[in-house]
């Protein structure tokens, strides 16, 4: 879908300059507007959009917070309030800022949920997926840095249980975390070496971001259905059916991001990080940020020891390994077949996996005591088994239903009975005439 010539024309002599020199006209027009996209696109697929808006929105306020920021134990707290009182705006910069990060971890879920569903990690796009892990793995870093920086009291006190734990690694344990703190506890060396990864690792995401946008390109983008395009008559061009999708899609989700930061912008922050850290007072309940909860429970579900493995060891094994997961699904996935609209059992057992994914949330959120402790473990070992034995097992012995020939013979089968033509296809150039 990727392949053919570049239909661009340059109109003017000032054009004609440019784009002999440096084509990038040409490489926009090639990418957002004359590129094929499958015609049977849904709204699932307008976050890849949303999450680069997203992006741009984190840096943005992130630049200009960090003028204003001061990376010191004994002024950071009093400098983000500054920020929210004395600087123009500052409070909605500060909020657009922790509640976007919130939003882009929401818009990315949903994005990787949409991956499983669709098999879009299935060749030839396992080194789409691979990026798009990476991606995910780069934000959880720069959001748990970035958590650190208000140095209120769950940001220390979260720091310090986060990094306690990598001295369960053997040999190499200590010296990592003592890397990561700077010395031997969370302090000043801890805060200046959060803030600059925090500042870093937006622009190594944004660059990452590149190379998973020029992967999709070249491979081209999946779809509902699983089939790979066989015509013209399967795509329709990027500007303006799929950019008038994501525009819509995009404003609805900004909507409800605008009411988060204008209405509720603490609703998904720590009461705790309000309170100025003091490593003196242990918060009664030390918990991250909701969307590292399912690790957290992970983390904290293994309560025994496995042979020469203790469970602090073991914890960090399954909390790494959960994301691991990730990485190795395109081959795990024995399935010729990507869509599961077209797999009966891998959907049952994928939207099981969605209300597991859920459930270690919400038990992250929870005390790790009492049947607390029972349900994240159950949990964690049905998180394991959809990778490690419905994955493998399914693809091997479900029976699919039958697929359709074509992208567009899906389009039509769908909306047989429904009066008129299929969605993009009457204004569509390959129809006309």
């Amino acid at each position: 879908m990727s392949e053919g010539h570049s239909t661009y024309t340059p109109k003017t002599g000032i054009e004609r300059w440019f784009d002999a020199r440096l084509p990038l006209p040409r490489l926009v027009y090639d990418s957002f507007i004359a590129y094929p996209v499958p015609r049977n696109l849904n709204y699932a697929w307008t976050f890849g959009g949303i999450l680069a808006i997203m992006l741009a929105s984190q840096i943005i306020t992130g630049i200009v917070l960090a003028m204003h920021y001061a990376a010191d134990t004994t002024l950071a707290f009093d400098s983000v309030e500054k920020i929210m009182r004395d600087v123009n705006s500052g409070w909605l910069l500060r909020y657009l800022h922790a509640t976007g990060a919130s939003f882009f971890f929401m818009a990315v879920y949903v994005h990787i949920f949409r991956g499983l569903y669709y098999g879009s990690y299935k060749a030839p796009r396992e080194l789409l997926w691979i990026l798009g892990c990476i991606i995910y793995l780069l934000m959880m870093a720069t959001a748990f840095m970035g958590y650190v920086l208000p140095w209120g009291q769950m940001s220390f006190w979260g720091a310090t249980v986060i990094t306690g734990f990598f001295s369960a690694i053997p040999l190499v344990g200590e010296w990592i975390q003592q890397l990561l703190l700077g010395g031997f506890a969370v302090d000043n060396p801890t805060l200046n070496r959060f803030f600059s990864l925090h500042y870093l690792l937006p622009f190594m995401i944004a660059g990452v971001v590149i190379l998973h946008i020029w992967a999709l390109h070249v491979t081209g983008q999946s779809n509902p259905t699983g089939i790979e395009v066989k015509s013209k008559t399967d795509t329709v061009a990027f500007t303006p059916y799929a950019t008038i999708k994501d525009a819509f899609g995009s404003i609805v989700f900004l909507f409800f991001f605008a009411y988060f930061v204008f209405y509720i912008p603490n609703f998904l922050m720590a009461p705790d990080n309000y309170i100025v850290a003091n490593p003196l007072k242990t918060p009664a309940h030390i918990v991250p940020e909701w969307y590292f909860l399912p690790f957290y429970a992970i983390l904290r579900a293994i309560t025994f020891n496995i042979g020469p493995i203790n469970s602090k060891l073991g914890g960090v094994i399954c909390m790494f390994g959960a994301i691991v997961m990730l990485f190795l699904v395109p081959w795990l996935d024995t399935s010729k077949v990507r869509s599961a609209v077209y797999r009966p059992w891998y959907k049952l057992f994928f939207w099981l996996f969605v209300a597991d994914a859920v459930l270690l949330g919400w038990l992250g959120s929870q005390p790790a005591e009492g049947s607390y402790v029972f349900m994240a473990q159950m949990a964690t070992l049905f998180y394991f088994a959809f990778f490690l034995v419905a994955l493998p097992v399914l693809g091997l012995i479900e029976t699919p239903r039958r697929l359709p020939n074509s992208i567009t013979e899906a389009v039509l089968e769908k909306n047989k009975g429904g009066g008129g033509h299929p969605a993009g296809a009457a204004a569509s150039p390959e129809t006309k005439g």
